[in-house]
């Protein structure tokens, strides 16, 4: 056991890097923007905006530090996709409360179901040996869901038409590009099986 320690120490060194240390915090943040909207105020809304600002300005962080530190691993790779999910899934599941008036149960499930088949596609894929890479319509996707619940929390602070008319817009491109990544998905899969 002792000849093993420093290689332990090590491992948990690797795992335990700056980039997935910010990855395992946008997913704590989760707990804080649920309890800050359980009982939505304009105060806890623009608080909430701030948190959900911050946890997804980790999403860019954490990714820039492992490549240029060379701390990719793979407990990062893990973390980083399943952060983004459950902050964007919580914020969407939220605003559908809240926000229904914009946020139609329809599209935040069309955007969380295809996060789900995405996920269990490429899972899928990579069982076989096929490796199918990220998109970067997923990129613009991303940022379309984070203006659209940045914009939706701080219209619900601000209650300004401009900042709700550029969430709404935001959304429908978020759930565009949702279905069209997910689309571009299933054919990369289905050229690898042929």
């Amino acid at each position: 056991m002792g000849l093993d320690a420093p290689a332990l120490a090590e491992a948990t060194v690797k795992i335990l890097n700056i980039p997935n240390l910010l990855s395992l915090s946008r997913i704590l943040s989760v707990p804080v923007f649920i309890l800050l909207m359980l009982e939505p105020s304009p105060i806890r809304a623009l608080t909430a905006g701030i948190v959900f600002s911050l946890a997804s300005a980790t999403d860019w962080l954490d990714g820039y530090l492992a490549r240029k530190w060379g701390q990719v691993t793979k407990v990062g790779k893990l973390l980083d996709p399943i952060a983004d999910k459950i902050l964007i899934m919580s914020a969407l599941v939220i605003l559908v409360e809240l926000r229904s008036d914009v946020v139609h149960s329809w599209i935040a499930i069309l955007i969380i179901g295809r996060e789900f088949a995405v996920t269990g596609l490429r899972a899928i894929a990579s069982s076989e040996g096929i490796i199918i890479p990220a998109e970067s319509v997923g990129k613009y996707k991303v940022g379309a869901q984070i203006t659209a619940v940045l914009c939706l929390l701080l219209d619900y602070y601000l209650t300004l038409e401009w900042l709700r008319l550029l969430g709404a817009f935001a959304l429908w491109v978020a759930m565009i590009l949702s279905v069209y990544s997910a689309v571009r998905y299933f054919k990369t899969y289905w050229k690898h099986l042929n």
